[in-house]
């Protein structure tokens, strides 16, 4: 019995650890797939739903709006910029930085000197060009004179057309490349402090760059000024003082003037100017997204293959899909949390596949394995049937063609026994074997025919209004002559008792069991006691003798089915290990209990207890 335990656990153990390999496998597998552009699209969606950042209050804009290209018949000239210098001279900005295109600026001569003396009075302004600049060529992306002393910076804002998720939305700011420092750390440094190659939150590397992710808000948070009312001095001089100034672009004429964002997808979503002030506050605030390690994804997709596989093969379909849907919630959940609270970007999209992946690909494999076993029940369910159907036929046999024969061969016995024809001792003797024989094989055959009717489901009380004392003088009046050749004394102590509607029949054959029991399992010379009365409410039976007694360890199997002791004294008396079992179901039918009481070479007490109402 221990080595089926001990083989029984740890076929389950193999079982477990090839799940939990294989649930590593798909998951390992899974995150070798590209899925960046779900990825990316989740994260979308969390940067759309969690609440945004405050600006710093450290940016201005200043817009080229149509109506300013309206009234000043076509794009700012070199005259129109320093009028707009000269009026913004006077808030004080802290840098200034022009988006726009400064190369082919059209001027007369004395405009474009008169342009490049005002810059002379900001001490942080730049220019910006659209390209990588690199090592040696900076003098190709010098402004033309009289304005090339002023710093020409990158403006870049890469959009993931090539790399990540190539759906062109723009995510990330680029802090550096080869070494080479862009212009948003430089003019944050301004605000946070930071010093050159100090890391900021969420930075990471790409190729021979380092970037992080833009902290978005919505557009329109960045309230702009026109070009035009700020070169007519019609403005608030506080709103540019100490602040960092973007100039750009806003006519709906270019699509390069705008860009995608996770906040919106559209064409014209969001203008350079806001994100380049996005970038800047990002940096000023250090309120970057941070993504989680590589191997955080690998670890969660892989709990969630295995909560999968298990729950395919261990649950029940409608608790494991339950369980998978709750996993899947936890997921979303804890990384909206993480992210709304901590900037943690955590991969869902992977350890989400890889429950749809575990899920549908092996719950197919169950229900196979499932169908073959109910093929298999199906098919062992007919071969139990075709056995019922054999036992039937077997106790119909015994019932009607066994029955009969016995009745002949004890009435032959009787007729043989009271013949006055002298007969020898050895005759007597056999007739007494034969007459004894078939007492027990009848018996054995009516416990077998009484088994099966219970187990049939066909045994239905007949009651009717009895004495219980009247049930038990008859029974014991019966045993007389079993008790007289071992000289037992059967005594009956019956209080009187009120009839109770019971069924005659069973009750007798549990009487009888008892008694016999009783007479069987107890030495010659002894005395067996039965006696009734009421306690409670209840009719309480017992039936005392002084036999050999039964184990303790054995007293709690006497009711079950075909067990029988194997204590020396008692090995050698013949019964079929059902006259008990039997007792007990009959009892509980009428709603009564029976209980054993006893010690070895002390006797035992049976006590049946039954209600007075059935």
């Amino acid at each position: 019995m221990f080595k089926k335990v001990r083989n029984f656990f740890y076929i389950t153990w193999v079982q477990h650890l090839i799940r939990v390999g294989l649930a590593t496998l798909i998951a390992i597998g899974i995150c070798q797939l590209d899925l960046s552009y779900l990825d990316a699209w989740a994260y979308d969606l969390r940067v759309r739903t969690t609440p945004n950042t405050q600006p710093s209050g450290h940016i201005a804009l200043i817009e080229i709006t149509p109506t300013d290209v309206e009234f000043l018949q076509g794009e700012p000239k070199a005259d129109h910029y320093s009028r707009l210098l000269i009026e913004l001279k006077k808030s004080k900005p802290k840098a200034v930085l022009f988006l726009t295109d400064m190369h082919n600026l059209e001027g007369r001569k004395n405009e474009l000197f008169k342009l490049s003396q005002e810059t002379k009075n900001f001490k942080k302004l730049f220019f910006t060009i659209r390209q990588l600049i690199i090592k040696g060529q900076e003098d190709e992306i010098k402004a033309p004179a009289p304005l090339n002393h002023i710093p020409v910076v990158m403006n870049l804002i890469t959009s993931d057309d090539t790399n990540f998720s190539k759906d062109n939305v723009t995510r990330r700011v680029i802090l550096s490349n080869s070494g080479t420092e862009f212009i948003h750390p430089q003019l944050a440094r301004l605000f946070n402090k930071k010093v050159k190659d100090d890391k900021y939150k969420g930075q990471f590397d790409f190729l021979t760059s380092k970037q992080a992710y833009i902290d978005f808000r919505p557009s329109g948070t960045y309230a702009p000024s026109s070009f035009l009312t700020v070169m007519q001095g019609a403005f608030d001089a506080e709103k540019f003082k100490n602040k960092i100034v973007i100039i750009g672009r806003n006519t709906v004429a270019e699509s390069t003037d705008y860009k995608r964002t996770p906040l919106s997808r559209k064409l014209t979503a969001m203008t350079n100017l806001e994100v380049h002030a996005n970038a800047l506050d990002t940096l000023i605030l250090d309120s970057s997204s941070t993504l989680a390690p590589k191997w955080v994804n690998y670890f969660v997709t892989i709990i969630i293959s295995i909560l999968a596989l298990f729950s395919v093969f261990t649950l029940r379909p409608s608790r494991g899909l339950l369980v998978l849907l709750s996993a899947l919630a936890a997921i979303l959940g804890s990384s909206y949390i993480l992210f709304a609270l901590f900037g943690l970007a955590i991969g869902v999209t992977q350890p989400i596949f890889a429950i749809f992946i575990c899920y549908y690909f092996f719950i197919p494999y169950r229900l196979v394995m499932e169908n073959r076993k109910s093929w298999e029940y199906l098919q062992h369910n007919k071969i139990l049937s075709e056995v019922e159907e054999l036992k039937t036929n077997f106790l119909r046999m015994m019932s009607h063609d066994l029955k009969t024969p016995l009745a002949r061969i004890q009435g032959m016995t009787e007729v043989a026994m009271r013949d006055p024809s002298p007969l020898s001792d050895l005759q007597k003797q056999a007739l007494d074997n034969i007459k004894s024989s078939s007492t027990e094989l009848t018996s054995f055959i009516e416990s077998i025919l009484n088994l099966t009717r219970i187990e049939s489901n066909k045994v239905d009380l007949q009651v009717q209004s009895k004495d219980i004392n009247n049930i038990l003088k008859t029974v014991s009046s019966k045993c007389q002559f079993l008790a007289k050749e071992k000289n037992i004394k059967i005594i009956t102590e019956l209080e009187p008792l009120f009839s109770v509607k019971v069924d005659e029949g069973l009750l007798s054959q549990v009487f009888t069991n008892l008694i016999e029991n009783a007479i069987k399992y107890s030495p010659n010379d002894t005395k067996i006691l039965v006696n009734t009365e009421e306690v409670d409410g209840r009719i309480v039976i017992q039936i005392a003798d002084q036999g050999y007694g039964i184990k303790s360890e054995d007293q709690m199997n006497v009711f079950d089915k075909f067990y029988r002791s194997e204590s020396g004294d008692t090995v050698d008396i013949k019964g079929s290990g059902l006259g008990l079992y039997l007792s007990r179901y009959f009892v509980n039918l009428h709603k009564g209990n029976i209980v054993v009481e006893s010690e070895l070479n002390q006797g035992s007490t049976f006590t049946v207890d039954l209600p007075m109402n059935v």
